[in-house]
Formats: structure tokens, sequence, C-alpha cells
């Protein structure tokens, strides 16, 4: 892997999380609902993790290319572990359901979108 391929996944990383954080300051925990910011971002990245990876299997687009985008733009841009301490305070709150449906809906939808991407891709 060369020299130029890290960097690319540095910055991608970089950007990533910036745009996480922008879309976490526009949409904060809300007493009462969901996650939304945490819950947009990690789909959002799933969604593109599955159409790399199917771009990058009917060789579309280079493993290189996979590497940069996944492991940076998307590493920066999903966040599990903000995902895991929302879903603590809701336990915490004693908002039981709340914690079970963001864990629910967070891995289905991620898994949903990541597979279709992925089969839109291939």
């Amino acid at each position: 892997m060369s020299a130029l391929v890290v960097a690319a996944a540095i910055v991608g990383g970089s950007a990533g999380a910036v745009i996480r954080f922008l879309v976490s300051h526009r949409l904060p925990v809300v007493r009462g609902h969901l996650p939304r910011g945490v819950l947009i971002v990690n789909v959002l990245g799933s969604a593109i993790g599955g159409a790399l990876l199917g771009l990058v299997e009917r060789t579309a687009v280079s493993s290189e290319w996979q590497y940069i985008v996944v492991s940076g733009v998307c590493g920066g841009l999903t966040t599990f572990s903000t995902w895991t301490v929302e879903t603590i305070e809701l336990v915490d709150g004693g908002r039981w359901r709340a914690a079970v449906l963001n864990v629910l809906v967070s891995l289905v939808l991620g898994f949903g979108v990541a597979l279709g991407a992925y089969l839109l891709c291939r």
C-alpha cells in the first residue's frame, strides 16, 4: 500500500469525521426521540460500504479506493462508540424500549442498506 493511499485515507477519515460532527450538531439528541444524527451517519456509511464492496467485486473500483472510502471516509463518518453510549443513556434514563428499538433499527437499517447497495452495485 502506497503512502498516497494512506494519506488519502487519512484525509477521507477527517472529512467523514467533520461530516459526522456537522450532522450530529444539526440533529442533536432530543429527549423522547431516537438519536437521529448517529442513525443517519451510520446508515449512510453502511450504504457507501456496501456499494463499494459491490463495485470492487465487479472491478469497477480498485481495492485501494475501497480502502480509502470505507476505512477512511466511512471510518470517520460512522460511529459505533457514540451509538453505544447513546443506547446506554437511553437504558440509564429508563427508556428500555427506545434502547431496544435503537439497536434493532440501527442494525436492521444498516445491514439492509449495505446489502441493498452491494446487490445494486455488483
